[in-house]
């Protein structure tokens, strides 16, 4: 006889109100494999109800003066560090991270894009120019879009979905959001605080369904002028593709095949603790986790040796336990997918140190369903091969020796993504050389994921188009009109 579960069960917010859906989907603990939550199933009927709620709160809102504007984000930035560990225990429950990474990345991090953003707005300025022989003055001025279609990803999903939110809103836009159907509980969450923090009714809606359905409906609605989406390339160009016949403005934040560069001359100490952390942290579920690591012949034997002693310290099990370095993927299919590159790499002929096949995990009996791995490091693979080619987003990274700068500048550029690098050497000539010669949008000397919020983020080649943060985020979610006054 099976006993009666009560699963959490969402609701779109439209227009300042919940709105329940007929039609819902399962959403799985990452941790036990158990379906516990279940996410509304939108559509078009849905998301058009989003859109005329957003084309309607839009008038008034982007009325408001930037500081206006600011008071809100502000006042929702408090709002959620108020509930910080009510976020983070969600967080952590819905995507299978561990509660240490939620507490002190994700929900922190929400909070300050509000902030930033309420901040940033404040200061930026105009152009201006004079034609003096002509009696003109001329100006710029910066006007919101209008109707902001967000889609966001379901590796950091607050973090990632307010990163969005907070620029469009911030500049007078209002937002019609898509959180992955697979960890849409925090974006619920912050749903019922919206009102608390004083924005008016239709300016943030959120849409929960899958990307066929709702985040189709998004892309292709003609009265959303703007996306910004972060996610997969292929999911990329199919929203190019919809979202092609409307000249919509587009901002895409893809994926990564992230190389490390490791000179003989690294600090081996820093160089080994920070490329675990850049390799397995969010159980490598991050676009901008290493996964091809280039090691300087002379002393790749010792590096191999003690990254893989290190990463078997990199401990991996219980969300709940605030201990563990890493949780659980997102769900059997990711994980069985990340797993078929290690079956890969053994035909291939690899070699793997640690991790898959070779570790045992060890979980409490009701988390033996769960979506777990152990950090996994490969050697002897082909630049080639789809290990070193394709965006694995999971536990895995690729150990290979170089012999000189140029070579390992040219096999670390030989894909098809350009998001981020890292590179280590205590040679401050070699850093800022292979920096600038290395395709990518971002790169890390001697570090990673040190954030400035005021830079450019984004990729080149397939990593993405457009960039976001402090100044493009602003240009992004802005049209500019020139103004010529004569006198």
């Amino acid at each position: 006889m099976s006993k009666d579960i009560k699963y959490l069960v969402l609701e779109n917010y439209i227009g300042g109100k919940f709105v329940p859906c007929s039609k819902l989907i399962d959403s799985f603990n990452p941790s036990t494999g158990e379906i516990y939550c279940k996410v509304p199933d939108s559509g078009p009927e849905e998301v058009d109800a989003a859109v005329k709620a957003a084309k309607e709160a839009f008038p008034d809102w982007s009325a408001k003066s930037p500081a206006e504007r600011s008071n809100v984000l502000n006042k929702l930035a408090d709002l959620i560090e108020a509930r910080l560990e009510e976020f983070a225990q969600a967080e952590s429950k819905d995507q299978g991270k561990t509660i240490t990474f939620a507490r002190n990345v994700d929900i922190p991090r929400s909070a300050y894009n509000f902030r930033f953003f309420a901040s940033s707005v404040l200061h930026h300025t105009n152009d201006c120019s004079q034609i003096d022989h002509m009696g003109c003055l001329n100006y710029t001025v910066r006007c919101p879009v209008g109707v902001a279609g967000l889609i966001s990803p379901w590796n950091l999903p607050l973090y990632l979905l307010t990163w969005k939110i907070a620029p469009a809103v911030a500049t007078g836009n209002t937002v019609v959001a898509k959180p992955s159907e697979m960890t849409s509980v925090t974006a619920w969450m912050m749903c019922q605080l919206l009102e608390e923090a004083g924005f008016p009714p239709g300016v943030v809606n959120m849409v929960f369904g899958t990307g066929p359905r709702a985040g189709d409906a998004l892309v292709s609605h003609p009265d959303v002028p703007l996306i910004s989406f972060t996610g997969s390339t292929a999911t990329a160009r199919l929203i190019t593709e919809r979202s092609a016949p409307y000249c919509k403005k587009l901002s895409l934040e893809l994926g990564g095949k992230n190389p490390a560069i490791i000179f003989a001359d690294a600090d081996m100490e820093q160089c080994i603790s920070t490329t675990v952390r850049s390799s397995f942290s969010n159980q490598g579920e991050i676009c901008l986790c290493t996964s091809r690591i280039f090691v300087e012949r002379s002393i790749y034997p010792e590096f191999l040796t003690r990254f893989v002693e290190a990463a078997r310290l990199w401990k991996t099990g219980v969300p709940s336990d605030p201990s563990n370095d890493n949780g659980a993927l997102i769900s059997k299919e990711h994980l069985q997918k990340v797993k078929s590159y290690v079956a890969l790499a053994l035909t291939e002929g690899a070699q793997v140190h640690c991790g898959e096949g070779v570790d045992k995990l060890t979980l409490p009996q009701h988390n033996a369903d769960g979506y777990f791995m152990l950090p996994t490091i490969i050697s002897g693979v082909k630049d080639s091969s789809a290990l070193m080619q394709e965006e694995i987003f999971g536990p895995v990274t690729c150990v290979t020796p170089f012999d000189e700068e140029e070579e390992v500048i040219s096999r670390a550029n030989g894909v098809r993504y350009g998001l981020s690098a890292t590179v280590w050497s205590r040679d401050v000539g070699r850093v800022h050389r292979v920096a600038r010669k290395l395709q990518a949008g971002l790169v890390w000397t001697n570090c990673w994921l040190v954030r400035d919020l005021n830079l450019p983020f984004g990729g080149m080649k397939h990593s993405g188009i457009g960039r976001e943060g402090g100044k493009d985020s602003y240009h992004f979610f802005t049209e500019v009109k020139a103004i010529t006054i004569k006198h």
